[in-house]
């Protein structure tokens, strides 16, 4: 089986991480990364991998990258990741275990969050659709990330994914922040009635914060992960915290708008 898969990776200024990732597809014959021009040093940790194929592609969305992405793969089954994901050794072994007349055209993921190398206990992260067939499959957009659509039967497997990012604070609050206002920009634009529970409580900014706290600390055993369990909840938190302050901004300004546009009349 794989034989039959390509790793896909979207990188932009992945240096820290990108190492770790491509050291766990010393199995794979080719892997495709599409680059948004990083001017770190990923480009040059790329080119230590033959095997490595590299794109250029200015970003614009993420739904846009990854279908880019998919179209430069030649094998029937494509294996997609960030390159802040290490896939583990039981992973690599059960994707070598499934039947080549699978009935399944796409597999799910589960994630292990690492702070500094170390899993966690839990996660917020929902698992996702890594392993999939090229031609059953492509990607749109979903608030500042991207959603996968499968056109067939979906399978989950029982091994792990680390998601270990080691980049700096302040990449992470400018990634964050990018991020955070187009999320904002959806959660403003998507009548009530279509919102998930989740989004939900986000669009109502103070609740938000002490859900997430209390989820990651408590229902999810982060206390038990020393400081380790604190760092990825106060993260957490300050994500919500920026969500609910930009969607306090875009409320405000479109209240303005309207009362400039009123006064004219």
């Amino acid at each position: 089986m794989l034989e039959k898969v390509t790793p896909v990776i979207l990188t932009y200024n992945e240096a820290p991480n990108i190492n770790r990732t491509l050291q766990k597809l010393f199995w794979a014959t080719q892997i495709i990364v599409v680059d948004s021009y990083s001017t770190d040093e990923t480009l040059d940790i790329l080119k230590l991998y033959p095997q490595v194929k590299i794109f250029k592609r200015v970003f614009d969305t993420h739904a846009t990258q990854w279908n880019y992405g998919l179209q430069q793969v030649t094998t029937e089954w494509i294996l997609s990741l960030d390159a802040d994901y290490t896939i583990s050794d039981e992973l690599i072994d059960e994707i070598k275990g499934i039947p080549r007349n699978t009935a399944i055209d796409g597999y799910f993921c589960k994630f292990k969050y690492c702070v500094f190398g170390k899993p966690l206990r839990g996660t917020i992260l929902p698992p996702r659709q890594v392993l999939f067939h090229k031609e059953k499959s492509v990607y749109i957009d979903d608030g500042h990330t991207q959603l996968l659509q499968v056109k067939g039967k979906s399978g989950m497997l029982s091994s792990y994914i680390y998601h270990d990012d080691r980049k700096s604070l302040s990449r992470w609050l400018w990634a964050q922040d990018r991020y955070l206002i187009i999320e904002a920009k959806k959660l403003q634009e998507t009548p009530v009635s279509k919102l998930c529970f989740g989004d939900s409580i986000r669009k109502q900014k103070i609740l938000a914060p002490f859900v997430v706290l209390f989820y990651c600390l408590i229902l999810k055993g982060g206390i038990f992960d020393g400081w380790r369990g604190w760092y990825y909840a106060f993260q957490r938190v300050l994500a919500e915290i920026i969500l609910a302050i930009r969607l306090i901004e875009i409320e405000t300004l479109a209240t303005d708008k309207l009362l400039v546009t009123s006064k004219k009349l």
